[in-house]
């Protein structure tokens, strides 16, 4: 059994940040990948960003620039560091865990809201 817990959501001004967290834990041999994706009402779930396990990143073209995503391994832990938000950033953030337990499996984490409004 694996779980994902996500936390630091919030409401927040333009341009303020916030820094998301997502603690594995659980029966887990190795993370391979951990990343954001985020979904607005009444749109899709979309990608923001991921870490693999050999520290290289990549991210959704929307947030470059803005977003960082970071992990600490030996608290199996991902951050997502949020800096100039923008009204748009406003959804339900989720994060994914593509980990190795019994078997190799992904899991999601219950989500967490962030609003961006004035």
């Amino acid at each position: 059994q694996v779980q994902l817990v996500e936390s630091g959501g919030g409401l927040v001004q333009p341009g303020g940040s916030l820094r998301l967290s997502c603690a594995a834990s659980g029966s887990i041999f190795k993370i391979y990948a951990m990343a954001w994706y985020r979904q607005a009402p009444g749109k899709q779930r979309e990608f923001v960003a991921r870490i693999i396990s050999g520290g290289s990143t990549n991210y959704a073209d929307s947030v470059k620039g803005r977003f960082t995503i970071s992990s600490d391994n030996a608290k199996n832990t991902v951050y997502l560091q949020m800096n100039s938000l923008k009204p748009e950033d406003t959804a339900v953030y989720y994060c994914n865990g593509d980990i190795q337990s019994d078997y190799r499996r992904s899991d999601w984490g219950q989500g967490t809201q962030v609003t961006v409004s004035s």
